[in-house]
């Protein structure tokens, strides 16, 4: 299997090698692979940390400050400095480079999902090769909702912007371990996920982060939304000799989670993120059963309870009844309305809310499950 269109993700433990300051011969080889790849007609998008790294290394006189403004103000002054450092070594090879900064507010809305989905999509056309990050300067840890929380999560929905056909994340490490190989000789390398459960989850929780945002956890989060998106995942040690090219053309490296199905359309992709989710909606175990095992609406006799506040058109997260997320979908009624026809069947709709929309709380074709 070999791979046209790439998101590669680079993460802060790589591009610093676990120091204080970027590391330019790691770079260096990185962008050494994306010209090649470039030069091959391979299509490219970059998640990059490393800016607050980098603002660290630029501002290393100034006393350093635990709180989130200093934080922004690294991200400020790192985040120029990263992109001259990516500018300067693609130039070396004639490549042209571009930056995107985004926040979760921008991809909440349908409009300013399809906005950033285009122009990502012309920057491919046209052979720049865009480098993603996070806007750490007006994301802050505080609000929460503005923040992708970390570039993994930020990978996986900047994969499913552009339709990849292959999410890579390199790491300072080989890929996801049975323990964490920092701290066990023992450990081993997973080398093939086909289902993210508990057990893959309780491997990814013992592997730490020792710089950045991001851990193993938050990679196997950010797989598992894009293997549902239709897109396969490699998880990898990003010092790993030509790592992107050998993985673009399909070897056997570090993690491999295969794509769930086939590529969702655009729209249900957005559903899927949860980027615009506005509550929560718990079903029993019938539901679950008809939801996931035969393709099956749901219906009001289904739902348990409805968590916030949504409206008629809002997505919703689905929960089961021990609170496990199991999909996304648009609600046919709000969450005032659920909370008088929860549990009641269908034909008792109109007679309670004294209106109907339908039997359906959440219509089949509006649903993506995880």
């Amino acid at each position: 299997m070999t791979y046209r269109r790439i998101v590669a993700k680079f993460g802060t433990n790589l591009l610093t090698s676990g120091t204080d300051h970027l590391d330019l011969p790691v770079m260096s080889s990185l962008a050494e692979q994306i010209a090649r790849l470039h030069s091959q007609g391979k299509e490219i998008v970059v998640i990059s940390s490393g800016a607050i790294a980098s603002g660290r290394q630029r501002l290393k006189k100034v006393p350093e400050r635990k709180n989130t403004p200093f934080r922004q103000v690294l991200a400020s002054v790192g985040q120029s400095h990263l992109m001259y450092t990516y500018e300067q070594l693609l130039s070396q090879y004639d490549v042209t480079v571009a930056q995107a900064l985004l926040t979760k507010r921008d991809l909440c809305d349908r409009s300013g999902y399809l906005n950033a989905r285009n122009t990502l999509l012309a920057l491919i056309e046209l052979g720049i090769i865009c480098i993603v990050n996070e806007n750490d300067v007006v994301a802050i840890d505080e609000i929460e909702e503005l923040k992708f929380g970390d570039n993994d999560n930020l990978s996986a929905m900047v994969a499913n912007l552009v339709d990849a056909d292959v999410l890579v994340m390199l790491t300072n490490i080989g890929g996801l371990y049975s323990a964490d190989p920092h701290c066990n000789p023992q450990a081993q390398l997973i080398h093939r996920v086909d289902r993210i459960d508990a057990e893959i989850e309780r491997m990814a929780s013992d592997t730490a982060s020792r710089q950045g945002t991001g851990g193993m956890t938050t990679k196997i989060e950010a797989a598992r939304l894009a293997t549902c998106s239709g897109i396969n995942v490699v998880i990898a040690g990003g010092r790993e000799p030509d790592i992107l090219v050998k993985i673009s053309q399909g070897e056997d490296m570090g993690t491999f989670f295969p794509a769930q199905g086939n590529k969702m359309d655009s729209r249900k992709r957005w559903i899927l993120s949860g980027l615009a989710s506005k509550g929560k909606v718990t079903v029993d175990k019938g539901a679950v059963s008809a939801l996931k095992e035969h393709n099956k609406s749901l219906l009001p006799a289904g739902v348990v309870k409805a968590e916030g506040q949504f409206q008629r058109g809002d997505i919703v997260n689905i929960l089961d009844d021990k609170g496990k997320d199991i999909g996304y979908g648009i609600a046919n009624y709000s969450s005032s309305d659920l909370a008088l026809i929860g549990g009641k069947h269908s034909d008792r709709i109109g007679d309670l809310l004294g209106y109907d929309y339908g039997d359906e709380v959440i219509h089949r074709n509006n649903m993506v499950l995880s």
